[in-house]
């Protein structure tokens, strides 16, 4: 059996239906986060997809799958530090980003977003997203992915350490590469050990293997995705 992997979607439903309607074998996909569009909007996907949260969501619209509420047809949220059982894999995810001065405080004490732009505003939810405690991961999380076992998959939005990464435009004034990837990452993998870790956020393919992990960055869905063999797990990228 063979199901697919997408990187962050941002609102290119268009891209993720060609996808599937390309792929009709394909049973199920896993998604790395980053899934609203710049207002908000989510689609329900032609085939089920899995995914987790991202650092630019409408994190009501989060709040609101944990409730059972605002369900969309084939579109399922994998909640942070749980494990489950999809076709024969087992997926367990971490969404969203570290932040050092929240990831100390329970996930219900995360505040939304402090300010609202006027309803009708094209990019009221991501203006939201940008100051939306609710996007990072945090401790209890990382410690609950910790203790999980027998993990198939593994979903992040985060890289593991080392991610090396270049500030083209000099915004944090540094010179050369820095290393984006997030220890809690490999904590999590190297206790885990998943067969295979597929991660996003950097918007480009990167595979490597970290904490003995094969461990796939995804480019944004409109660039490339991913075939994977679910017994072997040797993959496939494909350019969508």
């Amino acid at each position: 059996m063979t199901f697919g992997a997408l990187g962050d979607i941002h609102g290119d439903f268009e891209a993720v239906r060609a996808i599937m309607t390309r792929h009709p074998e394909v049973p199920f996909w896993l998604c790395v986060g980053d899934v609203a569009a710049n207002d908000g909007h989510y689609e329900s996907p032609p085939a089920p997809l899995y995914w987790i949260k991202g650092n630019n969501e409408d994190f009501d619209f989060v709040r609101d799958q944990l409730q059972g509420r605002r369900l969309l047809a084939n579109l399922h949220y994998l909640a942070n530090g749980l494990a489950q059982q999809i076709g024969p894999l087992r997926v367990a995810g971490l969404g969203g980003t570290f932040a050092p001065t929240w990831y100390d405080k329970r996930p219900s004490d995360l505040p939304g977003a402090r300010r609202m732009p006027r309803p009708g505003s094209p990019v009221r939810k991501l203006g939201a997203a940008r100051d939306d405690k609710r996007r990072h991961f945090v401790r209890s999380e990382v410690e609950a992915c910790k203790a999980l076992r027998h993990v198939d998959v593994f979903l992040t939005h985060e890289a593991a350490r080392p991610f090396l990464v270049t500030d083209e435009d000099g915004r944090r004034g540094r010179q050369g590469p820095r290393d984006a990837g997030k220890t809690p990452i490999n904590e999590v993998l190297a206790a885990m050990r998943p067969r295979l870790h597929l991660f996003g956020h950097h918007h480009q393919f990167v595979a490597r293997v970290a904490q003995g992990v094969t461990s796939i960055c995804l480019d944004m869905v409109r660039q490339s995705y991913l075939l994977i063999d679910a017994g072997s797990f040797h993959y496939e990228k494909r350019d969508t």
